[in-house]
């Protein structure tokens, strides 16, 4: 008996696609403003068709006042005209399905701009204040009752971009007021999804764009959108002015939330029955826990949802082996795949974070994350489920850490008092042309500046080079394609020496990564397929990881038996020559 991980039950393109996420205002200009553009993307289609593919991720394009670039939308109905119009967003999506591409955007239902016609009508003192979370504040000199000034915010909650989650405001006539809930930016006012009219409303927002013809939507903090009724605070919050707690268990992951979903499954069903094509639905979950993570993934809620623990895995055996291994053991349970992902626009990237740097930020070491990041690609697209590619993961973009101050735009850094750098060093715009203005993504001043090195890392340069990370990602993914083993439902772990991963798919396809710093046997025989180091064969570097057909099955007596080990026990896992 040998173990058997499924990437799920029945069919669905999600279940194993490659998706590219779009960071529209960083992708490609085509008007000559420095920003990017709708019409930009579809210029681009081809380049992304030609990478391998199956689908783009935009990130939100609606008309917004950008105080946290899309996220806090102010009209959920229409396009931001920095990127175009309506009219621009239908023929992306043409052009995207006639190149085979599906097309998923961003919604974004926790909170709005309060630049939304329905704050601003709270503000008027309208029944429209009952959209948010606004209350009465606490009284100054009796912090246990609510005095007549409510000097204070109404609970203790703290926002994920530092300091409180309240802001007061002024009445109309002019007294200070009431204070509302705000999770992320003050300008990004949260819903009251106990009110019937939000979900009524957001109901309207998914039908709108399905009918658009987009192939599903990413959902911006799906885990967020019931708070706890009262609004109670939370005992073990950090005593922090500038940080936010993600872990209050008020804020976060109601179970109510659920209810949701449902409703919005059944909707984005009704569109995959009627129109012949399904729509899918993936959620940005933020939860630690795994299993808590898969219950957002049952058959009538979300299709997918983006499995962060590999993003924030380090690069050691151990715990890789136990994040894919817990990762697979839940989320396929549940009867979805796992959605693997390396890198997005809210993390620094993955060579940064591989070499040793960030947090701070500290621009570590660039050529030892590079080499990390490009086995950590290998070992990504050869795991059953959908992988989801952060624009410039494929170019090989380290962070940029060395961004002036005075150009920095992320709430985080402001909110925070500069004590977290932010996420524009990972939003820089895409160097295309080494050659050219604004290295090919804009002839006007880009809106964050590109660093002189990012002409190494063009898309042009890396085109004419044969060992670059766009060609290893192009290889990768052409062979994702053509192997019937990367579509086979079983996974197994191979035993291996310490510091090495190393696990089959069906019969004919072996993958091998080599975490440590010395090189080591491969250990399977066979025909090499592809690798991220020029000297891997029988042998790997430190480092590096490959693909191999072997030669003969590897023995099965070896590999791990049903169940799958607990957490921590890789020590059970059989090691080379020894029976089970």
């Amino acid at each position: 008996m040998v173990t058997t991980a499924s990437t799920g039950h029945g069919a669905g393109w999600w279940r194993s696609a490659v998706i590219y996420q779009v960071y529209v205002r960083s992708f490609q200009d085509s008007d000559g403003d420095g920003v990017g553009d709708l019409a930009g993307v579809r210029a681009k289609l081809p380049y992304l068709r030609g990478l391998g593919v199956d689908g783009i991720w935009l990130n939100p394009f609606y008309p917004s006042p950008q105080h946290d670039h899309g996220y806090d939308v102010a009209d959920y109905f229409a396009v931001q005209p920095d990127y175009g119009t309506l009219d621009c967003f239908d023929r992306l999506v043409d052009d995207a399905h006639r190149l085979d591409l599906k097309v998923l955007i961003d919604i974004v239902p926790n909170h709005c701009s309060t630049a939304h016609p329905w704050f601003a009508a709270a503000l008027a003192g309208g029944p429209e204040r009952e959209y948010f979370h606004f209350a009465e504040g606490k009284n100054v000199y009796s912090a246990d009752g609510r005095g007549e000034f409510g000097e204070l915010p109404p609970n203790n909650w703290r926002s994920i971009f530092g300091g409180p989650a309240w802001q007061r405001v002024t009445e109309s006539d002019g007294s200070p007021g009431q204070w509302y809930l705000h999770s992320f930016a003050p300008e990004q006012a949260d819903f009251n999804w106990r009110h019937p009219d939000v979900a009524a409303y957001f109901e309207q927002v998914l039908r709108f764009w399905l009918e658009r013809g987009v192939d599903g939507v990413r959902i911006d903090v799906a885990h967020g959108l019931h708070k706890a009724d009262g609004l109670p605070d939370y005992e073990d919050a950090v005593d922090d002015e500038l940080t936010g707690d993600p872990l209050n268990p008020h804020a976060w992951n109601q179970p109510e939330v659920h209810e949701v979903w449902r409703r919005w499954r059944s909707i984005a069903d009704e569109y995959s029955a009627s129109t012949g094509r399904e729509r899918v639905l993936i959620g940005e979950v933020g939860v630690l826990d795994a299993k808590q993570l898969a219950m957002y993934q049952r058959p009538d809620e979300l299709h997918q949802s983006f499995y962060f623990e590999f993003l924030r895995a380090n690069w050691d055996d151990q715990i890789l082996y136990d994040v894919v291994d817990r990762g697979l053991g839940t989320i396929a349970d549940s009867g979805s795949s796992v959605a693997w992902v390396l890198n997005n626009h809210d993390m620094p990237r993955s060579v940064t974070r591989y070499g040793g740097g960030a947090p701070g930020i500290d621009a570590g070491d660039v050529d030892l994350g590079t080499i990390r990041a490009r086995a950590s690609a290998l070992l990504m697209l050869a795991l059953p489920g959908s992988a989801y590619l952060y624009q410039g993961e494929e170019l090989g973009l380290p962070e940029v850490t060395d961004l002036p101050v005075e150009v920095l735009t992320d709430p985080m850094f402001h909110r925070s008092e500069g004590v977290r750098r932010g996420r524009d060093g990972c939003r820089i715009p895409l160097p295309w042309a080494a050659g050219q203005d604004g290295f090919g993504f804009s002839s006007a001043e880009p809106w964050l500046p590109q660093p002189d090195w990012f002409a190494d890392h063009a898309v042009d340069r890396q085109l004419s080079w044969g060992e670059s990370m766009l060609h290893l990602y192009r290889d990768a993914l052409a062979l994702r394609r053509r192997l019937p083993a990367l579509a086979s439902h079983e996974f197994r772990w191979l035993p291996t020496e310490p510091g090495v991963l190393a696990f089959t798919r069906g019969d004919g396809f072996c993958c091998v990564v080599n975490c440590s710093t010395r090189v080591v046997a491969a250990p399977v025989d066979g025909e090499l397929l592809l690798a991220s180091h020029h000297e891997a064969g029988d042998k790997l570097p430190p480092n590096s990881a490959a693909w191999y057909v072997p030669s003969t099955p590897p023995d099965r007596r070896t590999w791990h038996l049903e169940p799958p080990p607990p957490l921590g026990a890789r020590s059970a896992v059989p090691t080379p020559g020894k029976e089970v």
